[in-house]
């Protein structure tokens, strides 16, 4: 039996029973591709940013539509075991439905993020939305990838679900529901309409959401974005001894100072993790260059990845490059390496015409600049995790070698890529105040960070 006309239909009532929090700090988070029409009428409602939280269901080989799991974006997945030993699904097949869904994921991101900044979630609401829930899987994986972002509270609103599914989800803060059906058949049994959603809606929806929010006043204090920043950003390309390396540039105008993203083995510049980082230091008034140190095709070379001069090489142009922009000629230059990107970082820092500020090494790899680890001058922060043991140690042994002024932080509870909630923000707490200290002339006093002598 249908309950709701349409997914606008489903929700404007969804953004009705949500009414409470208009006003607060909240990010809506659209499920693509049905959920972003419902979400678009949440955050209409509400008055608040939309933006996407982009999942993939992973449907059984021969029967799609039943969910055995689903993944999202930085490398987030939950599997429905009970699914998977019903249908007796293999590993290989259970991959290669992941590889599959993975491409489509990570185009849909390219896609839904070309030109517009994600909504930072550090310390704000969000609320996921969707069309509605079936198993739960995709639902699971969205709480988990905006906790990972930062998010201080996470609320699930959807239209229609099946209450023992609702009862078993325990990734979010708080669940709203409008109907629990006794009889659940599948989502779309209870809309009269429910058509399919085209990633071209999903990209109109976002960007008439935006200009809503843009021309509608703002109260005193409002944490919405202002209706006119002054920002520079755009993908970059960065020539580098016969390659093109792909950037994205992020820059307050006028800029003071940029940190050069130098990412770990096997990510890009589309690193969630990063890009939290990133998005981090730019409320700071940091630029931010997030770079491909390696083209795609060098990529399939698993060797380039752990050649660290290489590696170094392509940040020092990337420096260098800076240097020639009129924008950025003046700034201070940064530092960011993560995992192998650490080590590059070192590397190109050490050379005797470097001319950079600050480093900061997030659950990076510092012994594998080796010996000119004692030749780096720019000041040094080293974060790991407190359960990342092995380069908790290396880490140690590093600093030991270091001649400039360096300090060792360790984020209590965190493994190698800070997935633990609360983990990769104090990271970027600890990143942010130490570029804010050595790269920004004039800088508000910030609480030490704690740290090993």
């Amino acid at each position: 039996m249908s309950i709701f006309e349409d997914r606008v239909d489903a929700g404007r009532q969804l953004g009705r029973r949500l009414a409470d929090l208009r006003g607060k700090d909240i990010v809506v988070l659209g499920l693509p591709r049905g959920g972003v029409p419902v979400a678009f009428e949440v955050a209409a409602a509400l008055d608040a940013p939309l933006d996407v939280i982009v999942v993939r269901k992973l449907g059984l080989p021969y029967q799609p539509e039943l969910a055995m799991g689903a993944i999202g974006e930085g490398g987030a997945r939950v599997l429905e075991e009970h699914v998977l030993a019903q249908s007796r699904v293999s590993e290989q097949e259970l991959q290669a439905v992941e590889d599959q869904e993975r491409a489509v994921l990570e185009n849909r991101v390219a896609r839904f993020r070309k030109g517009r900044m994600r909504q930072d979630l550090t310390g704000r609401i969000a609320v996921i939305v969707d069309d509605g829930i079936a198993t739960g899987s995709t639902a699971r994986v969205a709480c988990r990838i905006a906790r990972k972002l930062g998010a201080a509270r996470v609320i699930l609103a959807v239209p229609v679900a099946p209450a023992d599914t609702l009862a078993s989800l325990s990734e979010p803060d708080e669940v709203v529901c409008l109907a629990t059906p006794r009889h659940f058949a599948a989502v779309g049994y209870h809309y009269r309409d429910f058509s399919p959603t085209e990633d071209d809606e999903v990209i109109q929806l976002l960007d008439a959401a935006a200009r809503r929010l843009k021309d509608s006043p703002r109260p005193a204090g409002s944490t919405a974005v202002s209706e006119d920043p002054v920002e520079f950003d755009e993908e970059v390309e960065i020539p580098s001894r016969g390659v093109r390396l792909q950037g994205h540039l992020h820059l307050p105008v006028p800029a003071r100072a940029v940190v050069v993203f130098a990412h770990g083995s096997g990510s890009s510049r589309h690193s969630p993790r990063n890009r939290f980082v990133a998005s981090v230091l730019q409320r700071a008034g940091l630029g931010t260059l997030l770079l491909d140190l390696l083209t795609p095709g060098e990529e399939r070379n698993r060797a380039n990845v752990f050649d660290i001069e290489l590696l170094a090489r392509r940040l020092s142009s990337a420096t260098d490059w800076l240097a020639t922009r009129e924008d950025t000629a003046s700034c201070a230059i940064g530092y960011f390496g993560a995992s192998t990107g650490a080590g590059a970082a070192l590397w190109s820092a050490s050379e005797p015409s470097a001319r950079i500020a600050a480093v900061v090494s997030r659950g990076g790899r510092p012994d594998l600049a080796g010996p000119r680890l004692s030749a780096v001058r720019a000041p040094t922060l080293l974060i790991v995790g407190s359960f990342d043991y092995e380069v908790l140690e290396l880490n140690r042994k590093a600093k030991a070698m270091m001649r400039c002024p360096n300090q060792l932080a360790v984020v209590q509870g965190a493994t190698h890529l800070f997935e633990e909630p609360g983990t990769l923000a104090a990271a970027a707490i600890l990143a942010r105040d130490w570029f804010a200290k050595y790269l920004l002339p004039v800088t508000e006093s910030t609480p030490p960070a704690r740290s090993e002598p």
